[in-house]
């Protein structure tokens, strides 16, 4: 039996300011909140997005015949320390998809750098070696490629390793575990965090005649790795899957008062709406079969499940039950819904939509 709780003011949708929008910039404002939750919204996301967000960075560099980092390379203006650190600025995009079976592994990209003396003497005998030279026949998706990595002044041939890696934060040169690191490969810091700057703001909203309510407002800005709608959206599934860790101790459930979705009066055209089956509503394969897999035929046994409840069926995630209320909210309709004064309940639901449809068919024939 759940614990019935007053109504929460909740921001229905989150806006984009597009007046603000620059590169990589955006400002997020949702509003209301209850008075002090701005700030516990606001500070968590913000504290997310600076520390747990991943992106790949580059992690080593081989040249062949550079033996250190401290070696002037014959040829090249800038030293292997220079090197180094032009290649910590290097910014790749890639995400790691589940579909594509990523894994946490070091990926190594290497090319053959061939440096001819008409490119020397077309640059006025000083070659730029840029990212792109190294990394445009990659996976990875440049960010910034025309970062200077090297100034060539003679003509060579040089094999150039780079490897790659995905994480969190900054992890210094020390820090990396690399088990097949080789003799003449050199580790450097990796700067993985793709989120430059998060601030938040909490001003006064309005709700009805009631001033006091929060508007939160959160400005994003990111080095290109991630968008900041990506940032927000990987912060917001990171932060609910640590507060899920507390569920386990939930000696109550709680169901919250909440305005209904305006319904029609018609009983009828909502019993119309609850008695759909599943496969009427164009949800994805695997969203269907994750339903079917949970015994839910009906848009009623659906709308009367609570969302926290969803995530434990087995192949059910975020992306699914994004999908779902999205869907819901289509039909005017959203999960844990309280169907009582209709007469269903979670124990009923089946019976109640069969007792329908056996009513229109016969009103019907």
């Amino acid at each position: 039996m759940a614990v019935k709780y007053g109504k929460f003011e909740l921001p229905t949708k989150i806006k984009v300011d597009e007046s603000s929008r620059r590169l990589h910039h955006v400002r997020f404002i949702a509003e209301p909140f209850e008075r002090g939750f701005g700030h516990t919204i606001g500070n968590a996301l913000r504290r997310v997005m600076l520390s747990s967000l991943e992106a790949p960075a580059i992690v080593s560099v081989r040249i062949e015949g550079v033996q250190h980092e401290y070696m002037a390379i014959d040829g090249i203006v800038e030293d292997m320390t220079h090197i180094v650190l032009n290649l910590k600025g290097a910014l790749l995009r890639k995400l790691a998809l589940e579909e594509e079976h990523a894994t946490r592994e070091f990926r190594v990209v290497s090319k053959v750098l061939d440096i001819t003396p008409q490119q020397i003497e077309k640059a006025g005998g000083q070659y730029f070696v840029t990212l792109k030279d190294l990394l445009s026949e990659s996976d990875y998706d440049l960010v910034n490629p025309d970062l200077l990595i090297f100034t060539a002044t003679k003509p060579f041939i040089k094999r150039i390793d780079l490897k790659i890696g995905v994480g969190r934060g900054y992890v210094p040169s020390e820090r990396h575990q690399i088990l097949d690191k080789v003799v003449d490969e050199i580790i450097i810091d990796s700067a993985y965090s793709p989120v430059r700057m998060v601030n938040y703001f909490v001003e006064n909203t309005r709700v009805g005649q009631d001033t006091d309510y929060d508007r939160l407002i959160l400005e994003v800005t990111t080095d290109g790795r991630i968008t900041p709608e990506e940032a927000l959206t990987f912060a917001t599934q990171i932060g609910i899957l640590h507060f899920e860790v507390f569920d386990e101790i939930k000696l109550h459930s709680i169901s919250f008062e909440r305005d209904q979705v305006e319904l029609s009066t018609d009983r009828d055209a909502l019993m119309a709406k609850l008695a759909l089956k599943i496969s009427e509503i164009e949800l994805s394969v695997r969203s269907t079969n994750c339903l079917a897999g949970a015994d839910i035929d009906t848009i009623a046994e659906l709308v009367i499940m609570p969302e926290s409840e969803m995530l434990k069926f087995r192949n059910f995630g975020k992306k699914s039950l994004n999908e779902i209320k999205a869907k819901l909210e289509e039909m005017g309709l959203y999960l844990g819904m309280d169907l009582a004064k209709f007469g269903i309940t979670r124990e009923n639901v089946k019976q109640v939509i069969i007792d329908y449809l056996t009513e229109k068919a016969g009103k019907e024939g």
